[in-house]
């Protein structure tokens, strides 16, 4: 688990509530479900609207990687390619057939197999970028909606303020729900600007983070199966793929 995340989230929240409690307030008039209804349920509409279904569901499958992000051991990527560039160089590219059916991730196994099928390196090469942009492309997209999201949420907050202002003007004459409507145009603001830049904008700036690791990640394995096609020699694979360290 992403230990930060969670307390980045707690923390947040925290000093918020906190916040507030200490400035006299009760922390039960932050809780307000029409407000939610509003922000929330707008926001995600907006944003239903201007997505493909199939990036907006992926976009909420990557939600876990805030939580549970997916492993980037570049060592680990550095070390498979070493030995397989090990054992092609004393027994030919065939002997690389034997990893095919215990690899599970598919762009490394669709990159292995060219190799080992003999294809040219440039086309190995050609057919792997190709991959590697239309993952990005995928990728950029699904976790779009989540800065999509934090843009329009503040837009909702004050149409759920606006909303909860004509509520008091339509009940000035009954004292008694004036305090209801003004607390839900204030707490909607609060739900619109906080949900935006506490949750929806960091979300998605972590998730093109991971992006761009994998991307990394798929760039180094590519780098590394070109070369083994080269048959060169592991040492200097060694050497090409250790700045991928850095990153």
């Amino acid at each position: 688990m992403d230990k930060i995340s969670v307390l980045g989230i707690i923390l947040g929240l925290t000093a918020i509530v906190l916040g507030h409690w200490l400035e006299g307030g009760h922390i039960g008039s932050l809780v307000q479900f029409t407000a939610f209804l509003i922000v929330i349920g707008g926001t995600t509409g907006a944003v239903m609207l201007q997505t493909e279904m199939r990036h907006f569901i992926a976009g909420i499958k990557m939600l876990r990687w805030i939580f549970f992000p997916p492993s980037m051991d570049f060592r680990k990527v550095l070390s498979t390619l070493m030995n397989w560039g090990n054992q092609a160089r004393r027994g030919g590219l065939l002997a690389l057939e034997a990893y095919l059916n215990s690899e599970k991730d598919p762009f490394v196994k669709r990159g292995l197999t060219m190799v080992v099928d003999g294809a040219e390196p440039e086309t190995v090469r050609r057919a792997l970028e190709l991959d590697i942009d239309a993952y990005e492309d995928q990728a950029r997209a699904a976790a779009k909606i989540w800065e999509s999201a934090g843009g329009y949420s503040p837009t909702f907050g004050i149409l759920g303020a606006v909303l909860g202002l004509i509520h008091v003007m339509e009940n000035l004459t009954d004292p008694s729900k004036l305090g209801a409507g003004i607390a839900v145009a204030f707490v909607a603001t609060i739900y619109g600007v906080g949900a935006a830049n506490l949750i929806l904008l960091p979300i998605s700036n972590k998730l093109k983070h991971y992006i761009m690791l994998e991307v990394r990640r798929r760039e180094m394995v590519a780098e590394g199966l070109v070369t083994i096609a080269n048959g060169e020699n592991p040492r200097l694979l060694e050497n090409k793929l250790a700045g991928f360290l850095h990153h």
